[in-house]
């Protein structure tokens, strides 16, 4: 037999504030153009996960092998919006790809093309260009450097080389970001430390570029690029998996630094095959030691320095409040289970599949019961638990549908 993979595919409108529900969806191969299978959204907007053929696993667990993931086009037609196709959607052995597609109003243009490139290990990119990986900050003639490092709400991804005039920017969710790079960079088959060590290096590099202000303090209006002499790989609307975004949304406030800076650290990286990078982290050199045993951490350590510690932003921009610390559960009670309840509610005006419940500040069975729903709707683990990573979660959301809200 074969081996497969998931795939899940929702449909938004807004930033996820909008499902799209009633939309057709079309699954074929790419390449051949056959036929898969055929969906219908929901009123959450999630059109199912289906399991499709992908190549054997072990492609992609070292170097030098076949390309590890078989590639599918998604087509999608939905009324009132614009007719849109993702093509190459990657999907890798045991694992499970996401596939978001934001729908754009019907204005008559022609369909929406989203094309996935080929992942980091997989394809033919230009190594990133060295750097310092301790930045100098501005003084006070230049622009103001934050206090301490912040999680924005928002990362500004230039979609070409700094001078690329040309290139678009696109405005998008800080987590959404990590995960996309880290669905372009390595594979999700890989060991769960070496995943977090990655995403670790990523959310380093992307906040030290933040923190330091490192392109608008040079006159640009954007925060990153997406071209890999210069930053990290980025593919706008492409899949991610699921096993990167749960451990994105568990780790997103945590960076890498080191004593006696204030600052997180430019992790550079490169794939340790194709491309040799003394003192920086290579991915696959990270997956063998992930293979050893090896914690997140020490890997980080193994490449970085021993000298180089884990710390965690204190604020995350963009959400109403912030994690009270412990997870909320059946038998919680007072204003942290209130605040859930009531977002929850306002979340279900858009996603009725949650439901509504009594704003007690009680955590009974009806609160678990949508907390479950929320987190299938949204890619977190179906615990019934307000944990850190759902808690972000419901914030976020819950400000997507509050600014359609005013905007009605």
């Amino acid at each position: 037999m074969a081996d497969t993979g998931l795939l899940k595919i929702g449909l938004f409108a807004k930033e996820k504030g909008i499902p799209v529900k009633g939309a057709s969806v079309k699954i074929s191969e790419s390449g051949s153009g056959n036929v898969i299978d055929e969906l219908i959204t929901d009123e959450s907007g999630e059109a199912g996960t289906v399991f499709l053929n992908a190549p054997p696993l072990e492609y992609s667990m070292s170097p030098g092998q076949p390309t590890p993931y078989s590639e599918y086009d998604v087509a999608v037609t939905a009324e009132g919006y614009e007719p849109t196709t993702v093509r190459g959607v990657q999907i890798l052995s045991d694992t499970e790809a996401i596939q978001d597609i934001s729908m754009l109003p019907l204005s008559g243009n022609e369909t929406d093309e989203i094309i996935i490139e080929d992942n980091v290990l997989a394809g033919d990119y230009p190594p990133k260009i060295p750097e310092s990986e301790v930045k100098p900050l501005a003084g006070a003639e230049g622009f103001v450097v934050l206090p301490e490092p912040v999680i924005p709400e928002y990362i500004v991804v230039h979609t070409g080389t700094p001078s690329n005039t040309a290139a678009k920017d696109y405005w998008v969710p800080f987590k959404d970001y990590v995960k996309n790079v880290a669905s372009c960079e390595i594979y999700s088959t890989w060991p769960n430390s070496t995943i977090r060590a990655n995403v670790l290096a990523i959310i380093s590099f992307v906040l030290n570029r933040v923190y330091t202000e490192w392109y608008r303090s040079k006159g640009y209006n954007f925060t990153i690029t997406n071209s890999t002499s210069f930053d990290l790989a980025y593919n706008h609307g492409r899949n991610i998996f699921q096993e990167i975004s749960i451990v994105v949304d568990e780790i997103f406030t945590n960076y890498i630094t080191k004593p006696n800076i204030r600052q997180p650290l430019l992790t550079q990286f490169c794939d340790g095959r194709m491309v040799t990078c003394p003192g920086w982290m290579t991915q696959w050199g990270s997956k063998a030691l992930g293979d050893q045993g090896y914690s997140a951490t020490d890997i980080l350590k193994n490449f970085y320095g021993y000298d180089i510690y884990l710390t965690s932003a204190k604020i995350v921009e963009g959400t109403p409040s912030s994690y009270p610390g412990t997870p909320l559960q059946v038998g919680s009670s007072g204003a942290n289970v209130r605040t859930i309840q009531e977002q929850l509610n306002a979340i279900a005006n858009n996603y009725p599949a949650i439901g509504k419940m009594k704003v007690d500040g009680i955590f009974g069975q009806n609160t678990k019961a949508a907390v479950q729903k929320f987190q299938n709707i949204f890619n977190l683990g179906q615990s019934g638990m307000v944990d850190f990573a759902t808690w972000y979660k419901i914030s976020n959301i819950f400000v997507a549908v509050s600014k359609i809200a005013e905007l009605r």
